[in-house]
């Protein structure tokens, strides 16, 4: 079974249309409720987050889940109210808590309150980490500056090794990738509180790479079946060149995404939001190589060639005319 990507190019825009909308609505409502068009971590703005885990080797300690209502109680009571509590792991027997800096007087004083409330934690997991706004401002500007450059060498590299039109339309896919992975944590971060760290523009920066790779495999295919049909629609070229290509493109990308989905299931927790993203972006780079990129490559060449046949037929038109014209004044002379 061979696809018709062009035949239904229509449907596939559509689905890339609603995610980004989709997205795009997310990052409107985060940006209301954060501040920011993700739910930032504490790279970003600023900090101190906590994470402990209970002291399973005492009696009773991990009998039930953490009490997320008894946690925010003592918050309150320490005058952080405002901070975000979140349970970890799929029994609920740890705890990631981000607020305000605090000092490390402060920090005992929560530990020893939380964990009078809630049970004793083990301190060989407790895990500490203080970040200042200034250098989570630094971190995000670094991470944006290396995306941007990271696009303009892709799109001078593709300009040189095809041509300008291709490049734009993998730059168009690269886009499209990023922002269908960047909607879909917003709309992560509102549901379920899902944060962004540092991790996530190492992240997108990988898919950016790895969708490009896809999309080029693509592209030499079309050049090269454009070189020996020259007179061949644009339509057959790209769907014949995504046909040869496709069994090589779902193979690197399942092969990658099994190893993404280990990571994910079994990896410690600082990992599994960078490989969500990875599964994420992967996955759209795949879809976007094969029915975003050639589609629109497919419809601009074809109007760009069918744009000096309708001025040829024009100017033809126009000659016919003028010798029509030139016949009848000999005529009346």
């Amino acid at each position: 079974m061979k696809l018709q990507v062009i035949r239904q190019r229509k449907l596939w825009w559509t689905l890339s249309l609603v995610m980004i909308i989709a997205g795009i609505l997310a990052m409107l409502l985060s940006w209301q409720k954060f501040g920011a068009p993700l739910r930032p971590s504490l790279d970003f703005i600023g900090g101190t987050r906590l994470q402990v885990e209970l002291d399973c080797s005492k009696p009773n300690a991990c009998d039930k889940p953490i009490d997320i209502a008894a946690v925010r109680d003592v918050m309150d009571a320490e005058g952080l109210g405002e901070s975000s509590i979140q349970l970890l792991g799929q029994e609920q027997r740890a705890l990631s808590i981000r607020t305000k800096p605090l000092s490390p007087e402060e920090r005992v004083k929560l530990l020893d309150a939380l964990g009078s409330k809630i049970g004793a934690f083990d301190a060989a997991k407790n895990q500490i980490d203080t970040v200042g706004p200034v250098i989570g401002q630094q971190l995000f500007a670094s991470g944006m500056l290396a995306l941007l450059v990271s696009f303009g060498l892709i799109m001078v590299y593709l300009s040189f090794r095809f041509q300008l039109d291709y490049a734009i339309f993998a730059i168009l896919a690269l886009f499209h990738d990023v922002l269908i992975t960047v909607g879909i944590f917003a709309i992560l971060g509102l549901a379920i509180g899902t944060e962004v760290d540092s991790l996530f523009i190492v992240a997108l920066l990988t898919i950016v790479g790895f969708s490009v790779n896809d999309t080029v495999v693509i592209y030499d295919r079309i050049r090269e079946t454009r070189a020996a049909h020259p007179d061949r629609p644009i339509d057959d070229i790209v769907d014949a060149a995504v046909n040869q290509t496709l069994s090589r493109s779902i193979n690197t990308t399942v092969t990658v995404l099994l190893t993404l989905f280990a990571i994910f299931l079994f990896g410690g927790e600082t990992l599994k939001n960078f490989a969500l993203a990875l599964i994420i972006g992967f996955t759209m780079g795949a879809y976007s190589s094969i029915f975003i990129a050639s589609t629109l490559l497919a419809l601009w060449r074809e109007r760009a060639e069918a744009l000096p046949s309708a001025t040829a037929t024009v100017d033809v038109a126009a000659s016919d005319r003028d010798v029509d014209d030139l016949s009848a004044r000999s005529d009346d002379a």
